[in-house]
């Protein structure tokens, strides 16, 4: 009598019914089956992302080394640049310099005599 009030009442327990192990066993194993689906679809998202965030570093790593090398050709052209306006500067300076003295000195003794 025990093990058939048993097997009659198995699925019943305090405050609702309890599924039997088999019927839980397959609730489990579809949600496992759906959740690792849904992570094997995040996992080929993030394998894509991380393909495309691969892609455009390198591009903007060659972007970056093609700048540098003109940068570099630039400063090359700036610096002979910059030596020729050395040049041309040290040997008028003198002139300049004296021809700008004189001017003053001229301007000062035309305002002085004036006043």
């Amino acid at each position: 009598m025990r093990n058939n009030r048993v097997a009659l009442f198995d699925g019943i327990e305090e405050g609702g019914i309890r599924a039997t192990s088999s019927y839980s066993h397959e609730i489990d194993e579809h949600d496992n089956e759906r959740a690792m689906e849904g992570l094997q679809d995040r996992v080929n998202l993030l394998k894509r992302l991380s393909g495309d965030i691969h892609e455009e570093v390198d591009s903007h790593n060659r972007m970056l080394d093609r700048m540098g090398n003109d940068m570099d050709s630039s400063r090359g052209i700036l610096s002979g640049t910059m030596d020729k306006f050395k040049m041309v500067f040290e040997t008028k300076s003198s002139r300049r310099m004296f021809t700008l003295v004189a001017s003053f000195v001229v301007i000062f003794l035309v305002i002085y005599y004036l006043t």
